[in-house]
C-alpha cells in the first residue's frame, strides 16, 4: 500500500513521460564482485500485460547504462525454466516480444538463483512476483548474517577466530546491505524518484540522495523519454 501511495504521488508531482504504459521500481540486487542486476518491477505493478514487460526491459536498460556504466546490459525474463516454453501466459507471450524487440540485448529466461548472479544484468517481471523474491533475499541475507554471528559467539574459543575472520566478511557484509545501494528508482515518469524503506537511515538517505543527482547529471530520463519514443516501432506496444 505504501509503495502504491508512493508511486501515485510522484505520478501527479513529475507526471508519466509519454508512451509509458506503467511506471515500474528498478531494484538493484548486489552480485559479489560485479555490478547490480536491476530487477524490475519490485512491486509498482502487481499484475502486468506483456508489452509492459518490453517497457521495463528497455527503462532497466538505460537506467542499468547510466548509473552502472554497463555498455550493453543483458536482459533477462523471470521465469520458472530457462527454456523458452517455461511459464504461464503471460511470461510466454513476453517471451516472444522480448525475443523481437529491438533496443535490448534479450538472453531469455532466467531463475530466480540468477538474481545474484551475472547470467542477466536486467530481469523484469510483475511486480508481485518481484516484491516476493526481493522480500525472499532480503529474508534470507538477514538469516544468514544473523547465524553466523550466533555461531561466532557460541563458544569462547570461537572469538579468536572470528575477529580473524571479521575483517574478511565486513565488505561483503557491506556489499549486501540495503542502505548502501541508494534505494529503488520509480522509472517511467518524468523525473527521477528514489523510493526507499520507511525506516531508512541517515546513510541509506544520503545514499539515495547520491544516486537521484547522478541520475540528473546523466540525464537518464531523457534517455528514458528518447528510447521510449523508439520503442514505438516494438511489436506489441
Amino acid at each position: 500500500r505504501r509503495v502504491r501511495r508512493r508511486r501515485a504521488t510522484a505520478l501527479l508531482r513529475m507526471g508519466r513521460i509519454k508512451g509509458v504504459k506503467r511506471p515500474a521500481i528498478a531494484t538493484p540486487i548486489p552480485v559479489p564482485g560485479s555490478t547490480p542486476t536491476v530487477m524490475l518491477d519490485a512491486g509498482a505493478n502487481a499484475e502486468v500485460e506483456a508489452e509492459w514487460l518490453t517497457q521495463f526491459a528497455l527503462m532497466g536498460t538505460v537506467y542499468a547504462k547510466a548509473r552502472f556504466g554497463i555498455a550493453q546490459p543483458k536482459v533477462g525474463l523471470l521465469s520458472i525454466g530457462e527454456e523458452p516454453g517455461k511459464g504461464d501466459t503471460l511470461r510466454k507471450e513476453a517471451y516472444e516480444l522480448l525475443a523481437a524487440a529491438s533496443g535490448i540485448q534479450f538472453v531469455g529466461n532466467v531463475e530466480g538463483r540468477d538474481l545474484m548472479q551475472k547470467t542477466a544484468d536486467v530481469i523484469v517481471t510483475d511486480g508481485f512476483t518481484g516484491n516476493v523474491a526481493l522480500k525472499t533475499l532480503e529474508g534470507g541475507l538477514k538469516t544468514l548474517f544473523g547465524a553466523l554471528l550466533t555461531a561466532f559467539g557460541s563458544e569462547p574459543q570461537y572469538k579468536e577466530h572470528a575477529d580473524a575472520l571479521l575483517p574478511a566478511l565486513l565488505p561483503m557484509y557491506a556489499t549486501f546491505d540495503p542502505d548502501n545501494t541508494g534505494g529503488a528508482i520509480l522509472l517511467g515518469i518524468d523525473g527521477v524518484c528514489i523510493i526507499s524503506h520507511g525506516s531508512s537511515s541517515a546513510r541509506a538517505m544520503g545514499n539515495g540522495i547520491k544516486v537521484a543527482r547522478e541520475m540528473v547529471d546523466t540525464d537518464m530520463v531523457g534517455a528514458i523519454r528518447a528510447a521510449i519514443a523508439n520503442g514505438d516501432k516494438w511489436p506489441g506496444v
